[in-house]
């Protein structure tokens, strides 16, 4: 394995070299590993295959996290319902997960959050805290310190402080527990890059459309499409492994036959409020009669959800109807003492889970891994991995490698768990130097914790580009708890290849700002064209299409049923279409 090189860069030049880097594949020299899909599990096992010293690619057919790993609750968590399943290896698995990416795989982008288990009756007390002990216990028995604080029990009076803004009649005390908080899309991207700073390809916007095999039958490459160009071109592989989520199945069918994994999408939807519009210095975990609702305090303000719900449509643009906002209101609002309303609402998001079915199809080859996910191979050199959580990503990127090189995996072992991620190393020094920083650029406390948890010690480049340019230091004038600079940084840095890459997935604007970001778009395209290089004209058209793409989704939102709120979203065409697959 190579050391680490300087150079973390993510750009258009870094993409087209790679591409050309997989375009110059042979059947005598092929890469060891390509990975399909860049959520977080593809993310994981990218990182997880370059740091064994394997030559590595990932492709991914949208942006970065685009799908459901952008679209989660944001939580590193154990599962507490796994206990009342009495899978205490599942819940020390993720929760040894959890700790130690808080401890020292990306201690920057995973905080602790304290959360209420509120007990409506006083008989809970006793079976719910045995139960909450013993989630304690199991993060205990993890390797090295304890990341989190230990659970506490709160009466009605020391509930009501933690959170005013809980109905007094809806709890007669609550038990107070600890997870982790993440930037879901944060996460995924920093995989990537710091899968490529140890020598990994990674190709956004590049769609596998067709798997390649020798005459024997093996899966030894594909055909790839640049979506950004319309090229298609082939790329050989030792190894060929699909992580692409909800996608899975249509993936599976491209190397023919009907061996794989069986995935069913369900839609799960949030919602932003103000964080001053509820008062607590916690969150809240509700049981409902469909999920599990969380009520998230997060930055400035709170993320309500979620749902949990079939969905049997367009893929890549899921949306959140207005009976899905209904039910996640009314349900918070069963607690809260001040009702939310739909005014209160600043954003929203729907997402998609790649739900695991049982078995696999005739003909597969499987290893079931755990309960929560499984890793296949319908065909020889095809490794396919589907199930699984956010927390457990490097454990299942892990599972997937080992599956996929068999006997070879004992002489490259996993190394991840000694890996940390980009903005990880060096992190206490930068934050020691937080107070200076601050004096130099002017910036305030708030925002230093704001770029301290976004970047961590690669804060240092981000204060480099401002003394570079000083009018980068200065807030954006319609999202200022963003700085110029950071636009500056995604672009530069961060794999932008359009507007909503920044919208969306390098910054939360999209729904951290009631009108989606619309009024900072010109400022930010404006500092994105000059680094991208974009004419007027398709700077213009950028700007068009996130506009459509907001105006479409604010119309789903209005509709009543999932049918009515697709057809309202699909309105607003995307700049670089998926290829659709037969």
């Amino acid at each position: 394995m190579s050391a680490q090189t300087a150079n973390t860069a993510m750009t258009p030049d870094t993409r087209t070299r790679s591409l050309e880097a997989l375009k110059a594949t042979t059947p005598d020299s092929p890469l060891d590993v390509l990975v399909i899909g860049g959520g977080v599990t593809g993310a994981g096992i990218v990182l997880d295959a370059v740091t064994r010293g394997l030559n590595t690619a990932i492709i991914e057919a949208q942006d970065w996290a685009s799908g459901t790993s952008s679209r989660s609750s944001k939580l590193v968590h154990g599962g507490l319902r796994y206990l009342q399943m009495l899978d205490f290896s599942l819940v020390h698995e993720a929760l040894t997960e959890r700790d130690m990416l808080i401890n020292k795989l990306a201690p920057h982008l995973v905080k602790p959050v304290p959360f209420l288990f509120p007990l409506t009756k006083h008989y809970e007390r006793p079976y719910i805290g045995a139960g909450i002990m013993l989630y304690d216990i199991l993060a205990s028995l993890a390797p090295g310190k304890r990341a989190m604080p230990f659970h506490r029990h709160h009466g009605r009076a020391s509930m009501k402080r933690k959170f005013p803004s809980l109905r007094h009649d809806a709890a007669v005390g609550a038990i107070e527990y600890y997870d982790g908080s993440v930037d879901d899309a944060r996460l995924t991207l920093t995989l990537v890059r710091t899968a490529v700073s140890y020598g990994a390809h990674a190709c956004s916007r590049t769609q596998v459309t067709e798997l390649k095999k020798s005459p024997a039958g093996r899966v030894n490459g594909a055909v790839l499409k640049d979506l950004e160009t319309g090229e298609s071109f082939t790329v050989h592989a030792r190894h060929v492994i699909n992580s692409t989520g909800v996608w899975t199945e249509e993936t599976e069918a491209l190397a023919g036959g009907t061996g794989g994994l069986k995935v069913l999408a369900s839609k799960g939807i949030h919602i932003v409020v103000p964080r001053d519009r509820i008062k607590g210095t916690a969150g809240l975990i509700l049981q409902t009669e469909k999920s599990v609702l969380f009520v998230i305090p997060w930055s400035r303000y709170w993320v309500i959800g979620t749902t949990d719900t079939p969905w049997k449509h367009d893929l890549q643009h899921p949306v959140a109807t207005a009976e899905d906002i209904d039910y996640v209101l009314d349900h918070a609002n069963a607690v809260l003492q001040d009702p939310l309303t739909r005014d209160d609402i600043i954003g929203t998001w729907a997402g998609l889970r790649p739900l695991l079915q049982p078995g696999t199809k005739e003909g597969t080859s499987s290893s079931k891994v755990s309960r929560e996910h499984t890793v296949a191979s319908p065909n020889p050199g095809f490794t396919v991995i589907a199930g699984g959580k956010l927390t457990t990503y490097r454990v299942m990127a892990e599972d997937a490698v080992d599956f996929a090189l068999g006997p070879e995996a004992s002489s490259r072992p996993s190394v991840t768990s000694d890996i940390p991620l980009l903005g990880a190393v060096g992190l206490a020094a930068m934050t020691n130097q937080a107070k200076a920083l601050s004096k130099r650029f002017g910036w305030s406390k708030q925002m230093m914790a704001h770029l301290l948890h976004r970047y961590g010690s690669m804060i240092n480049e981000i204060s480099a580009a401002c003394v570079q340019d000083p009018s980068l230091a200065a807030p954006l004038k319609h999202a200022d708890a963003y700085l110029r600079a950071e636009i500056w940084y995604a672009v530069q840095h961060e794999g932008v290849l359009h507007l909503e890459d920044i919208m969306l997935h390098r910054t939360r604007i999209i729904y951290e700002y009631a009108d989606k970001g619309l009024a900072a778009l010109e400022e930010i395209s404006h500092i994105a064209a000059e680094v991208l290089g974009w004419d007027e004209e398709q700077r213009s058209e950028e700007v068009a299409s996130y506009t459509a793409r907001v105006e479409a989704e604010q119309a789903a939102e209005k509709e009543l049923d999932d049918v009515a709120a697709e057809r309202a979203r699909l309105k607003a065409a995307d700049l670089a279409p998926m290829e659709k697959l037969a």
